[in-house]
């Protein structure tokens, strides 16, 4: 029969392998809603709003990725940057883009983005008068690789992105599960756009049906978003650092009773 010491023993190497013995590269690892260490930024019906074409403005920068199972993928970014002629006119952008993954045998990941649906909010007070510039927005994404680890600090799960150049992205934090996500369709369609914007041919009338069709399913979401079934990752109490220190509680009381026994 084994000691208390024993099994403790056993929980600190079984913690010392969830904290760092997991990584992974693949689709399975990538599915749900990932977010910077703001914490304000996700994708979804909060940011972008594709019945009146709004995006939304949350409270601090940052930057939020979904993944489906099945190769589909959201973007929400928030960035400010300091304007070097006048700090009191900092630079602001907003960008969603959604479309589909692909992660080829090296390990890189693309994404590529439905055209007809990505938009962009451009802001810089100092030259722009207060009107922001509103824009369709299209940029195919290259990551050279990515790794999905257990952030030992945080005690959640961490996704790596690096960049085409190698050059190591924010990490992002897991915050959803599943994603919180729009639509996975064409959200904008215009004549001759198909669901992935390949060129298909499509009449006006198809164009108007579907673009009515899907202003029912957004509202229904945007109606439903506090009931969506995408569950916000926490860091509980049985977090890895918790486990850890129990771990080492149990080996001491086991080293006083074996001293005392």
């Amino acid at each position: 029969m084994l000691s208390v010491s024993s099994v403790a023993l056993l929980l600190i190497q079984a913690s010392s392998f969830f904290k760092a013995g997991y990584a992974a590269s693949d689709e399975s690892s990538l599915y749900g809603t990932w977010s910077s260490k703001s914490n304000q930024v996700f994708t979804g019906p909060g940011f972008y709003d594709p019945v009146d074409e709004l995006l939304i403005e949350p409270s601090l920068p940052g930057l939020s990725y979904s993944f489906t199972e099945d190769g589909w993928f959201e973007e929400a970014t928030y960035q400010v940057a300091g304007n070097p002629k006048d700090p009191t006119c900092p630079e602001a952008s907003l960008i969603f883009q959604h479309g589909t993954y692909e992660i080829l045998s090296n390990g890189t990941l693309i994404l590529t983005p439905i055209a007809v649906d990505g938009r962009q909010l451009y802001s810089n007070p100092c030259d722009d008068k207060g009107v922001s510039t509103y824009t369709r927005y299209n940029q195919t994404e290259l990551f050279k690789s990515f790794v999905v680890e257990v952030d030992a600090y945080h005690g959640v799960y961490k996704l790596q992105l690096y960049q085409h150049d190698g050059s190591p992205m924010q990490p992002l934090y897991l915050a959803y599960k599943p994603p919180m996500m729009l639509p996975t369709q064409t959200l904008n369609p215009t004549e001759g756009a198909s669901n992935t914007d390949s060129g298909a041919s499509a009449t006006d009338t198809q164009a108007v049906n579907e673009k009515r069709s899907l202003r029912t399913l957004v509202r229904r979401s945007l109606e439903n978003r506090h009931k969506t079934s995408a569950v916000k990752v926490h860091k509980g109490f049985w977090n890895s650092d918790t486990f850890w220190y129990l771990s080492a509680g149990l080996l001491g009381l086991g080293s006083v009773m074996f001293l005392y026994s």
